[in-house]
């Protein structure tokens, strides 16, 4: 039997009665939310003041081949836009840059006081003093934990998944694969050695340097799993507000 063409006012007003989706933001009212957008300045602060005092006190290009110096450079640049948002009522950021993020400064961190902090200096290499002794708390111990504060406490969950983790990794990759080949890209008068004795080739051969960036990204990975799991555990910030009896249905924003 073939099918019965459509009739074109009836169709329509079928079409009319279909209860529509539209987003909660469209009918409920948008909420500023000054208290989290005076704690991500702050955050902000801190990376952005941590990073210019490593960057003034050394060799700025040194510096920037840091993974904690990156990594801080994206946090300011994350929780500057993510306090603008917060304070403007504003929807805020994709929660894979946010949870990203944190993941970097978190490993940055972790690798840091497991690894570095309890070592000697590379190359015999004075303790830090001062503000770079300053800088160095606030990059590797502030900033982690005032992002994971900031996450748990002021940040939705969000539907995070396990491909996440897997696009999480590809900043950590890029810069471990260029920390094992930057002596190719350097010239002769530039100074030599790894940012990070534990990926010297010189100190411990290629072999050496790549297993242990293989546990390095291994380690990365796992922190990323350990984000999704209790992002998908934790409760959201507030009580949960009921929607209005209203024809519509609402499509919760994520955040």
């Amino acid at each position: 039997m073939p099918d019965i063409p459509a009739i074109p006012r009836i169709a329509a007003e079928a079409a009319a009665t279909k209860v529509p989706m539209v987003p909660a933001y469209a009918v409920l009212p948008r909420v500023r939310r000054p208290l989290a957008a005076a704690f991500r300045a702050l955050i902000a602060l801190t990376a952005a003041t941590s990073v210019t005092i490593t960057l003034f006190a050394g060799s700025p290009l040194r510096a920037l081949t840091h993974f904690t110096i990156q990594s801080g450079i994206l946090a300011a640049a994350v929780f500057t836009l993510s306090s603008g948002r917060a304070w403007t009522a504003r929807r805020p950021l994709p929660p894979s840059l946010t949870t990203g993020t944190l993941l970097y400064v978190t490993a940055a961190g972790v690798f840091h006081h497991v690894i570095l902090a309890n070592g000697t200096p590379p190359g015999g290499a004075a303790p830090l003093t001062g503000w770079q002794a300053l800088s160095n708390q606030l990059l590797h111990t502030a900033l982690p934990l005032a992002a994971a504060l900031d996450w748990l406490l002021l940040t939705r969950p969000a539907p995070l998944r396990p491909h996440h983790a897997a696009a999480w990794l590809l900043f950590p990759l890029a810069h471990l694969t260029f920390t094992l080949t930057h002596g190719a890209f350097l010239s002769p008068n530039a100074p030599t050695g790894s940012p990070y004795p534990f990926l010297d080739p010189t100190r411990h051969g290629y072999i050496g340097a790549l297993s242990n960036a293989t546990v390095l990204t291994l380690a990365c990975y796992n922190l990323a799993l350990l984000l999704i799991a209790v992002d998908r555990i934790r409760p959201g910030p507030g009580p949960r507000r009921r929607p209005p009896k209203t024809g519509f249905r609402l499509q919760p924003p994520v955040g």
